[in-house]
């Protein structure tokens, strides 16, 4: 399948006339009808219905057309985006991220980045995951690292999965607990939780049900913060346990300790998007950090 050939079938679709898109298209009808027949016989469904009356668009002809005008939008605006490139015309990436997430994987994906788009400058904005989303809503974001992949679908973004995460277990150092090096999930069914606000952390409380509910119980969830910090100073002071992705070992705290969880529980991260065409550049930058998330699953 070429790209003429969705245009010589949006063409088509859109007038609802061999006869008028032949001439749109400045091609000979019969080339136009051979050319949608080779389409048809391609994807092995009738996208047009045709009589000497009318042509009419078939349900997977609707369907299809939707596709088709979406992957040749994207076609132009990946040839603007090359020239703009090429021209010096080029706008900067705005990127978000959460900090105590993504510290030690966002200078690796942005450094392969800068070796193909050297042209194009990357801003960061150290944000919380609901604020990516608002920021995404309102195209001040060209990509998020936004972590569970549930809420950015309720929201319509594009997006990937680039990587899973280990989940520990946050203790109360002296608890009970924490004396062993692995914590059974369920051992922790009596305890309270400390969990993430929706506000800060869109699907967390859904997903700590889910994963609660995988090992028979379902949380009592004592308080949700806005901060993962707060989440340990929380646990620190002995109101609560929580799981947490191992990236927050980092935030130590001598009065809480991170124990593996049987069975093994994996958090995912995510980047997402706002659906249409996107640039370039940010499918390149997409693509970088699909392949070196590969490395972390």
């Amino acid at each position: 399948m070429e790209l003429r050939h969705l245009r010589y079938f949006v063409g088509v679709a859109e007038a609802l006339s061999f006869t008028k898109a032949a001439e749109k298209l400045h091609t000979a009808q019969p080339s136009l009808t051979r050319q949608i027949k080779d389409l048809e016989e391609e994807l092995g469904v009738r996208l047009l219905n045709r009589t000497k009356q009318q042509v009419t668009l078939t349900d997977e002809g609707r369907s299809f057309l939707a596709d088709a005008k979406r992957l040749l939008a994207l076609a132009v605006e990946t040839i603007e985006s090359v020239r703009r490139l090429h021209s010096g015309e080029v706008r900067a990436l705005n990127v978000g991220y959460v900090s105590n997430l993504f510290y030690d994987f966002l200078p690796k994906t942005l450094a392969s980045f800068h070796k193909s788009f050297a042209a194009v400058s990357v801003n960061l904005f150290d944000l919380s995951c609901g604020e990516q989303f608002r920021a995404l809503e309102d195209g001040k974001l060209d990509l998020g690292f936004v972590g569970l992949h549930e809420p950015i679908a309720r929201r319509g973004l594009e997006f990937r999965t680039i990587a899973s995460y280990k989940t520990l277990a946050a203790l109360p150092k002296d608890h009970p607990l924490a004396s062993k090096a692995t914590v059974e999930l369920k051992s922790l069914a009596t305890m309270f939780f400390i969990g993430m606000s929706e506000t800060s952390y869109p699907g967390y409380r859904d997903w700590l049900t889910k994963t609660c509910a995988r090992a028979g119980f379902i949380p009592t969830v004592l308080q949700d913060v806005d901060l993962e910090r707060t989440m340990i100073h929380v646990v620190a002071a002995g109101l609560g346990v929580a799981l947490v992705p191992e990236q927050l070992k980092k935030l130590e705290h001598e009065n809480a300790v991170f124990r593996s969880l049987s069975p093994t529980v994996e958090t995912e991260g995510c980047v997402a998007w706002r659906s249409g065409a996107p640039s370039a550049a940010l499918l390149a930058y997409v693509q970088i950090v699909e392949q070196m998330g590969r490395s972390l699953r």
